[in-house]
């Protein structure tokens, strides 16, 4: 078979710190690099254009939608779907050239790795936490459930893992980690509420919380992280109380 050609795409708002890192990283194995912008009021347009990208903005009606976008506007129909944060180590690059080289499968998998202030966290919960980015577009798309998005592949679609790790330079500092919490806590509330799912106080509220922090610091090795694991648990439990707390909430005022 002859090599595929390959389409990045990247959604991004405000990613000046970040989007140069990550594009730089794929322009060895990209045909095409699509980057999708909601009305970013940093430096993020200039530097997509000194780089020679394609550049587009679109409004941001949720990550799912925009991710869905971005792939409509692809060229080609082999697709590598990248976070502004993320970038390719050495080895997954390679394996993703060998790849475009002998094309088997309709989609594949890597581990992915995220740096949390500047440390490697490879406990918590949050490695090898797998995701499957690479795929052939008219085989799968972008679903699951705002902010947790994820690509659906059809019935009987085959993939693969890779070797390599997508390095997620996600947090860079404590504050940055509860000021996401507390936005993703809120889309997540909003979607809960929109399929008037069930929620209990002692449960989902008291319980649950205690429990995520429970199963990552102890039972997923959180602890071996240091500090900062300990810090990743606490929060990671905080994220789930305010989300199931704010579903309450917002039902009760909802209601008066």
């Amino acid at each position: 078979m002859t090599s595929i050609q390959l389409s990045v795409t990247i959604i991004t708002y405000n990613e000046e710190k970040n989007i140069e890192r990550c594009i730089n990283s794929v322009k060895e194995i990209a045909d095409e690099i699509v980057v999708v912008d909601s009305f970013s009021t940093d430096q993020t347009k200039a530097i997509c254009e000194r780089l020679r990208v394609k550049f587009l903005t679109h409004p941001f009606k949720g990550h799912i939608q925009q991710k869905n976008y971005a792939l409509d506007q692809a060229r080609y129909n082999y697709i590598l779907a990248l976070d502004a944060d993320e970038v390719l180590s050495t080895e997954l690059k390679e394996s993703i050239l060998a790849t475009k080289k002998n094309w088997v499968f309709d989609a594949y998998r890597f581990n992915r790795l995220t740096s949390y202030c500047g440390q490697w966290i490879r406990h918590c919960g949050w490695y090898p936490d797998t995701k499957l980015r690479l795929w052939d577009k008219r085989k799968g798309h972008w679903g699951g459930e705002n902010p947790h998005d994820s690509v659906k592949m059809q019935p009987g679609a085959t993939d693969n893992h890779l070797e390599g790790d997508l390095l997620h330079y996600s947090f860079h500092s404590v504050w940055d980690h509860a000021v996401t919490a507390n936005k993703f806590s809120e889309i997540a509330s909003d979607e809960a509420i929109r399929k008037n799912r069930k929620t209990n106080i002692l449960i989902h509220v008291i319980i649950n919380p205690v429990f995520t922090f429970v199963k990552k610091y102890f039972f997923q090795a959180g602890f071996l992280d240091g500090y900062y694991g300990f810090v990743v648990c606490v929060l990671s439990a905080y994220s789930n109380f305010l989300k199931y707390s704010k579903i309450i909430d917002k039902r009760r005022r909802m209601a008066s």
